[in-house]
């Protein structure tokens, strides 16, 4: 009776924990069965290791469940048709007098050209959640940003200076005090639809300090979603990009068609799986298994496309590797840059 006097009573409902669920590849590497809807999910790591796949193969998932995939991209490398060959179900619409292409489908897409600072996506997701709290939008949202650490905030714009201290107190100010709590909330009975944060990290090296410590992995734009996430993916190695090249070679021609990428769990709620270190292999298609067997399978089904000839003999195409991004590197140089302008 106190707790319903007190408003109590609905205070501990939660919804039934659901996962976006990954590829059948990255939940044997991970351990886990997907993206805990309701949550915030990291991925992270180096230059081209699989981060986006990972994003995108997580939006084809949602789009699958009715989940409405909100694409922030930030970074400005993302691509459609290789959105669409992982299975992103969408429409091209090429206007004839102009060429542009139009891409149209269930999902919802923003970019630099309306989000110019950290402070502009955050009002993009407040005003995004508004909406759905309106009845505009009546459907469960995954937002997918790529990426954190790929915008300044207001102050670096207004400046000139693209200050990391100042991002790093922008992405707290308005992420950490306010964004990432609404997606854990939205897992409480008394809200109707479930909202889940996929974040892209941009991540940075910290030398070794003594000749006795190892380089660290820093989070660019500071560690505010690290902290508020429940999951933590990281791709590759710390000091170069962990991941191998898989290559082809037909008439002189080389393809390169799948890298092998290091990938392990650096943070989870302790409720949602276990940590785990893994490989797997990265396509343009999605993710594959770390197996002999995988790898020939795939060249089997598209080498003719890579070498644009139909009746070619696959077995004979060898497969070869380069490794010299595999292994982490030596330890950098422990040189701290001061800026002593101020």
């Amino acid at each position: 009776s106190f707790k319903k006097s007190k408003l109590l009573d609905q205070s501990s409902k939660f919804k039934k924990q659901k996962w976006i669920p990954f590829s059948s590849a990255v939940k044997e590497a991970l351990s886990i069965p997907g993206t805990p809807m309701g949550h915030i999910f990291i991925s992270r790591g180096g230059s081209d290791t699989g981060k986006t796949t990972l994003m995108i193969e997580t939006a084809v998932a949602a789009q699958k469940m009715g989940i409405l995939p909100v694409f922030i991209i930030t970074e400005m490398k993302w691509d459609f048709d290789h959105a669409k060959k992982m299975g992103l179900e969408l429409e091209s619409i090429v206007d004839e007098e102009t060429g542009e292409v139009n891409y149209k489908g269930f999902f919802l897409y923003i970019d630099r050209a309306s989000l110019s600072t950290i402070e502009d996506v955050a009002a993009f997701i407040s005003d995004i959640l508004n909406e759905q709290a309106k009845g505009k939008l009546p459907y469960d949202l995954l937002f997918l940003w790529d990426s954190v650490g790929s915008i300044p905030c207001q102050m670096s714009v207004e400046q000139g200076k693209n200050n990391p201290m100042w991002n790093a107190g922008a992405m707290a100010t308005q992420f950490g005090n306010f964004i990432n709590q609404q997606f854990p909330l939205s897992r409480k009975e008394k809200y109707p639809y479930t909202n889940t944060f996929f974040v892209i990290n941009k991540t940075g090296v910290q030398p070794a300090l003594t000749p006795m410590s190892q380089p660290k992995m820093t989070n660019k734009g500071g560690n505010a979603m690290y902290w508020d996430a429940t999951i933590v993916a990281t791709f590759g190695n710390i000091t170069n990009s962990g991941t191998s090249k898989i290559s082809v070679q037909h008439k002189g021609k080389k393809v390169e068609f799948a890298k092998r990428t290091k990938i392990a769990i650096d943070k989870i709620h302790a409720d949602y799986g276990i940590a785990t270190t893994s490989t797997v292999i990265v396509t343009p298609h999605g993710f594959i298994p770390d197996t002999p067997e995988a790898i020939k399978e795939y060249k089997k089904k598209y080498a003719h496309e890579w070498f644009n000839e139909e009746n070619i003999d696959v077995d004979s195409l060898q497969i070869t590797e380069d490794t010299s991004e595999w292994e982490e590197s030596s330890r950098i140089s422990p040189i701290i840059e001061v800026d002593n302008e101020e």
